[in-house]
């Protein structure tokens, strides 16, 4: 039997964020597959928030790249290398990086032309980063300092409890 995620999408940003965060750790606590649970990450925020494209790449340290993993979206990128476009660059600061306008990020590689503005969060465990969580929005400056907290503290759940 499948779970499933209630959010009122008449809620804030903020709001939805509390309500959803709670039943995505709740949805993987007993399931130890990584990559079921980042797919049922991925598609909790695409449906809950209203991104136009939510995934994860895992980092291939021997290639130097990322490799998609789990996404919620139009096709994809399938590489990307360490430092190049937000995803890589992310990953090679070991840092979230927020693009209000992904036309104005220097070598932003653009895997569809409808996305707008983009949030990359990395998930590291001691100092190494292990995946890229990458949201896409349709819109202009869609990502502030609410998606950095609640997605930050995903990312940390991530790291910690499902790596």
């Amino acid at each position: 039997m499948a779970d499933s995620i209630q959010i009122d999408h008449f809620l804030s940003k903020e709001e939805r964020y509390k309500s959803l965060v709670p039943q995505i750790k709740a949805l993987t606590a007993n399931e130890s597959n990584l990559v079921a649970n980042l797919a049922n990450i991925a598609a909790a925020l695409k449906y809950s928030m209203g991104f136009f494209w939510v995934g994860f790449y895992r980092v291939d340290a021997n290639a130097q790249e990322l490799v998609l993993g789990p996404f919620q979206g139009p096709i994809a990128c399938t590489r990307i290398a360490l430092g190049k476009g937000v995803c890589g660059t992310a990953w090679k600061e070991n840092k979230t990086i927020v693009v209000p306008d992904v036309h104005q990020f220097p070598g932003h590689i653009a895997c569809s032309s409808e996305s707008q503005s983009e949030i990359v969060v990395p998930v590291a465990s001691k100092g190494t980063v292990h995946l890229v969580l990458d949201i896409d929005s349709n819109q202009l400056n869609d990502f502030d300092k609410t998606d950095e907290e609640y997605l930050g503290e995903l990312s940390e759940y991530i790291s910690t409890n499902l790596l």
